[in-house]
């Protein structure tokens, strides 16, 4: 049922006389009033007589989540539309849905623009059993983001436990379920009672540090396996096994832990941290105690098997001990053992030869290494390096002897060569050199003129003329002719005159 917490307004009293309120005269009400005016008298009408802050508890439907929040309150007397902008509805922690029940905190105001009164909200709150099961999910995902539920870090159970310690309530059904069953089906499993309150705003410490003395002390107390229950209840009654200081000591236990809190249909955080979960506390103490008639009758089969192995193998064992008995090894032993004996002594000769042979080897090869390190030592190398030396040198001194007197007589003969080549030599033959009035040597008639004075030189002196004519030899008019035709040729390179060009220095 929707409940405002404020003092009532009967709308009647607008109708009557004008009064004084808050310290302000009202205007009295003219015949008629524009849709403003209406808007604006309920909005001061509202802010006159309502608080600045209410408190409203309703179910929620339509709900819109539009950026901000749009959805509205109602009970079976009423219906009140609310907004909830976003920086509200960021901090909510939790998504309203339809149908659910929500305390609302905030202001009640006037929307002129549309014509609606509406509350707007400050903070949503769920009430009862929905807080609980929004605090369960939020931490549900806490965990499992951080890998609690991760079915990988899970402990497997012992298979034979010794010692089991039970953590619940010494006054709880849970217990005596546990006690009996695991009693009933193997009695040589210890149990250890952790006596906890398993109900009430101490009960989570209580049970946290519980489980965290078994993670310090078990394996000094040898302690193999954890029940962690207690009986049905609300989920009021169950929260202290959704507390995270529970489901922190649960994820860091050394020890496998198996958890059976509540009916089948109840679920808790510590049960989706342990390690296993049960529907219920007998179901834990099966999970962890071994059938003892299952394990009689599992034992009876075992040494069955066992018993018709040994026969088989003590028979088979026999019938290889008689087929051994058989062989000539033992009818025999004598002659094998002089053939095993001279086998022996022809082994030790062909060991001894080896022997030597190998030894031999050995020496032999000592005495190579040994020559060789003589043959490596400095004063032997150094004499050898000596003698080459000494050979090098004579080598060389009567190579040098060789090429001097090779070259002097290449000397010689072209001494001899340049003296009949020269231009003296070839004055003494009857052959004469003719220079111009400028001293240089005149080749061809086409370097004088007539008149020109030249100058002639002999082997044995000059002599002065004058040029009265000139004349073409035949051999010259022949050469024209010849350069004539060349003409027509490709060029080539003109190779001077040999025996000209031993009078250019005379120039």
């Amino acid at each position: 049922m929707s409940q405002l917490h404020f003092n009532q307004f009967d709308p009647q009293k607008m109708s009557g006389p004008a009064k004084v309120d808050n310290g302000r005269k009202r205007k009295k009400t003219p015949d008629h009033l524009t849709v403003g005016q209406v808007s604006r008298l309920i909005d001061e009408t509202l802010k006159d007589h309502l608080p600045s802050t209410v408190r409203v508890i309703g179910e929620i439907s339509g709900f819109r989540d539009r950026t901000h929040w749009y959805f509205d309150l109602k009970d079976s007397e009423a219906v009140l539309n609310c907004v909830a902008f976003a920086s509200v509805a960021r901090t909510t922690g939790f998504v309203p849905e339809n149908g659910m029940e929500v305390v609302v905190t905030g202001r009640i105001e006037h929307y002129a623009k549309q014509g609606k009164t509406q509350l707007y909200a400050r903070r949503i709150e769920p009430v009862g059993q929905g807080s609980l099961e929004i605090a369960f999910r939020k931490l549900c995902e806490e965990l499992r983001e951080a890998g609690y539920f991760d079915p990988r870090r899970k402990k497997r159970l012992p298979t034979f436990p010794g010692l089991v310690a039970v953590v619940t309530s010494r006054s709880g059904a849970a217990l005596q379920d546990v006690l009996d069953t695991m009693r009933r089906r193997c009695p040589a499993v210890a149990v250890g009672l952790v006596d906890v309150r398993v109900q009430g705003d101490q009960a989570a410490k209580e049970i946290a540090r519980a489980i965290r003395n078994i993670s310090r002390l078990h394996e000094k107390l040898g302690i193999d396996a954890v029940i962690l229950t207690r009986g049905g209840g609300s989920m009021e009654d169950l929260w202290a096994f959704n507390e995270r200081i529970v489901a922190d000591v649960l994820f860091r236990c050394p020890v496998p832990v198996i958890a059976a809190i509540g009916h089948e249909t109840d679920t808790t955080v510590a049960e989706l941290v342990a390690d296993e979960r049960a529907a219920t506390p007998t179901q834990a103490a099966m999970r962890l105690t071994p059938d003892r008639s299952a394990l009689s009758e599992q034992l009876f089969q075992i040494r069955t098997r066992l018993v018709r192995s040994m026969s088989g193998y003590v028979k088979h064992e026999r019938q290889r001990l008689l087929a051994v008995s058989r062989h000539s090894f033992f009818t025999d032993a004598q002659s094998r053992l002089e053939i095993a004996s001279r086998r022996l002594t022809n082994d030790a000769k062909h060991l001894r030869s080896a022997l030597q042979s190998q030894a031999q080897q050995k020496s032999m090869k000592l005495a190579a290494v040994e020559q060789q390190l003589i043959s490596l030592h400095p004063d032997q190398r150094l004499t050898i390096a000596k003698d080459r030396l000494s050979r090098v040198r004579a080598d060389l001194t009567r190579a040098l002897r060789v090429r001097h007197k090779t070259a002097a007589q290449q000397c010689t003969s072209l001494e001899k060569q340049l003296n009949l080549a020269g231009p003296g030599n070839i004055l003494q033959r009857g052959y004469s050199i003719t220079f111009n009035e400028q001293g240089r040597v005149i080749r061809s008639i086409s370097r004088i003129k007539p008149g020109s004075s030249i100058t002639t030189r002999f082997a044995d002196g000059e002599a002065d003329s004058q040029v009265i004519s000139l004349r073409e030899t035949l051999l010259v008019q022949h050469e024209k002719k010849a350069v004539h035709e060349e003409k027509s040729l490709p060029p080539q390179e003109e190779s001077a005159d040999p025996q000209m060009d031993l009078f250019t220095g005379l120039e």
